[in-house]
C-alpha cells in the first residue's frame, strides 16, 4: 500500500467568521491510500480551536506508515482500533486516515459505502448552507448570492436578534442558530423566545462546552431545541449530553472518522436524541464522507465545499440542498 500525504491551501469565497474566529483560507490534509489498482481518499482541516495544524496531523501519519501497511486488509472497523491507541491525541489525523480507509475498503468491496453499510438512501435530509458573521448588509448579500432552502445562521454578537430579523425579511427558508458557545445561559432562553418568532428550527451550542449546569437549565428551559457540538466531540460525550441538549452534531475529525460517527448516532438514536453530521470548511473529499452517514440523520450541515473559491476534488453535488451521490464506489470522489 502506498500512503501520499497531500497538504492544500483551500481559499474561501467570503471571509468566514464565527464568535471566536475569521479566516480567508483554509489549510487542509488529504490522505491518499492505494493498493490494489484502487485508490481512498480521506481529508481533515486544521483547526486552532483544537490547535490541530496540518504539519502536526502529517507527521502524526508519516510516522505510522509501516503499520498502515502492516493493517491494510482489515475491516474499517478493525484498523480503526489498531490506530485510535496511536493517534488518540490527534483526532483529526486519525479521521482523515479512517475516511481514506473507508473509501479504499468499499472500493475493493465493489460497493458505495452506504451500499455496504445497508443504508436506504430515500430518506435523507437537505443539508442547511452556513451564512458567517459579517454585517447585516454582507449577510443579505450572501443568502442572495445562493438562495437556500434552510440557512445555519453563525451569531454570538450583541446584535443577534436585530440580524436575524433583518435576514428573515429577505427569505422564507428555515433558519438554524449557532452561536458557537457565544451566548450565556440568560441569553440563550431569552434569545430562543424571540427566535422561535422568527421561524428558526434549533440552537446549536450556545454556551461554553463545559458549562454542564448552564446546559441543563437550558434544556430546561429553552423554547428550542438544543444541539450539541462543541459539548459532543467523542464517543463518551454523547451520554454526557443525554438530558443535557436534544441532539447532538458529530464531526468526523473531532471523534476520529466514520468508524466512531456510525457508533456516535446510534447510541444518539438509542437515547432518543436527535441526530446531525456537521462539517468544517472542507473540500468534496471530506464532504462526500458525510454523505454516506445521510440515512442515519435528522440534520446535515455539509456545506464546507460550497463555501470554496475552488474545490479541489469531484465528489457528491449539492443543489437546493438535495445531495447527490456520484457514480463511483467507495466514498465515491477523485481529486481534480
Amino acid at each position: 500500500m502506498e500512503v501520499i500525504l497531500k497538504p492544500y491551501q483551500l481559499k474561501l469565497k467570503h471571509t468566514f467568521t464565527i464568535s471566536r474566529e475569521s479566516h480567508d483560507v483554509q489549510p487542509s490534509l488529504i490522505v491518499q491510500l492505494n493498493d490494489d489498482g484502487f485508490s481512498g481518499l480521506g481529508e481533515a482541516t486544521s483547526n486552532p480551536y483544537y490547535n490541530i495544524t496540518v504539519e502536526k496531523m502529517r507527521d502524526a501519519i508519516s510516522a505510522l506508515i509501516p503499520e498502515i501497511q502492516a493493517h491494510k486488509n482489515k475491516t474499517p472497523e478493525q484498523f480503526w482500533e489498531v490506530f485510535y491507541p496511536l493517534l488518540k491525541n490527534n483526532m483529526f489525523a486519525l479521521c482523515a486516515l479512517d475516511l481514506a480507509f473507508n473509501d479504499l475498503y468499499a472500493q475493493k468491496q465493489g460497493k458505495k459505502l452506504y451500499e455496504l453499510w445497508g443504508y436506504s438512501t430515500e430518506n435523507n435530509p437537505l443539508t442547511d448552507y452556513t451564512i458567517g458573521i459579517d454585517t447585516v448588509e454582507k449577510m443579505v448579500s450572501k443568502m442572495k448570492e445562493l438562495p437556500w432552502p434552510i440557512y445555519k445562521i453563525k451569531l454570538g454578537t450583541k446584535e443577534d436578534i436585530k440580524i436575524v430579523t433583518e435576514l428573515r425579511k429577505h427569505t422564507d427558508a428555515v433558519f438554524r442558530i449557532d452561536a458557537n458557545c457565544g451566548w450565556t445561559v440568560d441569553e440563550t432562553i431569552k434569545n430562543a423566545i424571540e427566535l422561535k418568532k422568527l421561524g428558526v428550527e434549533f440552537l446549536e451550542q450556545p454556551l461554553k462546552a463545559d458549562d454542564w449546569d448552564g446546559h441543563k437549565k437550558v434544556f430546561e428551559t429553552s423554547v428550542l431545541p438544543v444541539i450539541a457540538d462543541e459539548s459532543c466531540q467523542i464517543e463518551a460525550d454523547v451520554a454526557k449530553c443525554h438530558n443535557h441538549f436534544h441532539g447532538v452534531n458529530v464531526k468526523l475529525v473531532k471523534c476520529g472518522g466514520l468508524t466512531p460517527a456510525r457508533r456516535m448516532l446510534n447510541q444518539a438514536k438509542s437515547l432518543g436524541m436527535k441526530t446531525m453530521v456537521g462539517c468544517m470548511t472542507e473540500s468534496s473529499v471530506g464532504i462526500s464522507a458525510i454523505a454516506h452517514l445521510l440515512p442515519l440523520l435528522d440534520y446535515v450541515d455539509m456545506d464546507g465545499a460550497l463555501l470554496l473559491a475552488e474545490d479541489i476534488a469531484k465528489g457528491v453535488t449539492i443543489t437546493d440542498g438535495v445531495i447527490k451521490y456520484s457514480e463511483k464506489n467507495g466514498v465515491g470522489v477523485t481529486l481534480i
